[in-house]
Order: C-alpha cells, then sequence, then structure tokens
C-alpha cells in the first residue's frame, strides 16, 4: 500500500510477531514485505515458518531494506542496537520504538549518525523522525490497547503511519509523550492485572465447588461481557456497578469485601508502581 512500502522488526519476540500476523490479517502488507532481524537461531526458523516473513540475523542488515522500522528489543538492550543502526538509517525511514520507558528523545540523539568519520567531516547528523509506540499483549489475538506519541522530528504523515499499522492489532490513542509512561504502567502492564483478578476470581470458584473449566468460563465471559458493557453503553463503571447491586443483596456483600481488603488501592498503587519502574527503565 502506499502509506507502507517495506517493514522491519528489530528483534522477533511476542509482540513481533503478533503485531505480523495483526498487518498479514489486515493486508496492510504482504509478509514479503515485511521483514525481521532475531539473535536467536532457535526463533529466526519459528518466525518464518509461522508467518512467511524472512527473518535476518543481523539487525543492520533488515534496517537497510525497510521504509520503517519497527524497534521491538528489550530497554536494557535499546543503547546496544541504537549505536548498531546509527550508521545505517536515513532520515527518509521512520523509527518506531515499542520499548517501555525510553523517550523519543533518547532516540533521536542516539541516532543521529555524528559518531560516523562521513557525518563528523560534514558535520551534518541526521534528525531521523521517531514515533514512541506502547501496545499490549492482547496484540496477539487482535485486541491490543496502543498508545502512540510523535518525536521532535516526526510528522503528522509518520504518525498516521504508525496509528494505521497498530490499528491492525487493536485500538490506538494518541497521547502527548509525558504520558507515556503511565500508558505503560495502565495499559501495558494492565493484562497482568486483569489475570491476577480472573485466576483468583476462578480460584474462588473452585474453593465453593465449582470445576475449573466451568470457573473458568463463567469469569473469562463475566469480564468480556463487563468490558463490552461498558464500551457499548458508554456508561461510567460506576453506573454499570450499581446496576448490578441490590440493598443488602450479594453483590453488595461481596463489594464490601473488596473494599475492606483494599482492592481499590492496590490496583491504584500497582499503577503506581509501574508508572515509576518505567522511569527508572528510561
Amino acid at each position: 500500500m502506499a502509506f507502507l512500502k517495506k517493514l522491519a522488526f528489530i528483534g522477533a519476540g511476542n509482540m513481533t510477531e503478533a503485531l505480523i500476523q495483526g498487518i498479514l490479517k489486515a493486508s496492510l502488507l504482504k509478509a514479503d514485505e515485511i521483514i525481521a532481524s532475531e539473535v536467536s537461531q532457535e526463533r529466526v526458523a519459528y518466525i518464518h515458518q509461522k508467518t512467511g516473513v524472512a527473518v535476518l540475523l543481523k539487525n543492520t542488515e533488515a534496517a537497510k531494506q525497510a521504509e520503517t522500522i519497527i524497534l521491538a528489543v528489550k530497554p536494557q538492550a535499546m543503547e546496544m542496537v541504537l549505536e548498531e543502526l546509527a550508521e545505517v538509517l536515513s532520515q527518509d525511514q521512520l523509527v518506531i520504538s515499542i520499548a517501555a520507558g525510553i523517550k523519543t528523545e533518547t532516540i533521536e540523539k542516539q541516532l543521529k549518525a555524528d559518531t560516523t568519520k562521513i557525518q563528523k567531516i560534514q558535520k551534518n547528523p541526521k534528525n531521523l523522525p521517531v514515533i514512541r509506540v506502547m501496545p499490549n499483549t492482547p496484540a496477539m489475538v487482535g485486541c491490543s490497547a496502543t498508545a502512540i506519541c510523535k518525536g521532535r522530528y516526526s510528522s503528522d504523515e509518520h504518525l498516521k503511519r504508525a496509528v494505521r499499522i497498530f490499528e491492525a492489532v487493536g485500538y490506538v490513542a494518541v497521547v502527548n509523550e509525558e504520558l507515556m509512561d503511565t500508558v505503560t504502567a495502565l495499559s501495558g502492564s494492565g493484562p497482568a492485572y486483569i489475570f491476577t483478578i480472573i485466576e483468583s476470581l476462578i480460584d474462588a470458584g473452585v474453593e465453593l465447588g465449582l470445576t475449573r473449566d466451568v470457573a473458568a468460563g463463567l469469569t473469562i465471559q463475566t469480564v468480556k461481557g463487563a468490558a463490552r458493557m461498558m464500551e457499548e453503553t458508554k456508561e461510567h463503571p460506576a453506573t454499570l456497578k450499581n446496576r448490578v447491586t441490590s440493598p443488602g443483596g450479594t453483590t453488595a456483600a461481596g463489594l464490601h469485601a473488596l473494599e475492606k481488603n483494599g482492592l481499590r488501592n492496590a490496583m491504584i498503587e500497582a499503577v503506581i508502581a509501574a508508572k515509576n519502574r518505567a522511569k527508572e527503565l528510561g
């Protein structure tokens, strides 16, 4: 498609796999228009077999072939990867990072290719456009919650390109960068919080006599239904909660126990702790 010619992923972990599958399913690109790089030989073979996408062992070889590069490496590996890529990237390419906590400014500075001898002579460092993105793991089932922000040198067209890519795997919101650590803590880490709640509800059902399969089925559908109800009605969660809660009834008793044991405070503290950790990673 005109908006996206060729796409490279640096790193081929679970998120890369999910994004590739979403992009192919949405027909944004064909398999031969996507390339990836990965240090693990086993992972190289797996991703190629699973998606049909070519996977290389060298990051620079993958990056040189693409118009858009998605950095899908762990924050701890970002500095090394950027130092490597700075030698081969040009201002005609768009860099998208999905690493938690790493600011666009940090990436832009490390990608200025004034470290090369040629650029030192020319005194003309490259100002590469960078977009920062925070998806979450439900991208694997086409239901990601993703936030996106622009860097200093990226345009509205670059932003549109990034939004189009990540809409292939779910919902996308454009935010200011100062909110990205909050996004990381809320929706980036959020699935783990929800899985913990789901696990607890299933265990409670089993404790009270249900089989694990039945408890799991009822819990999953309850969570799915509650989310869909809120999405479709657009009503405040407190309003929807009150509709379920009869005076002196079972739900009221359950909610009282949740408040007494600090669920609401625990959830807020979890997001705050995750945000602080995202800052540390940056």
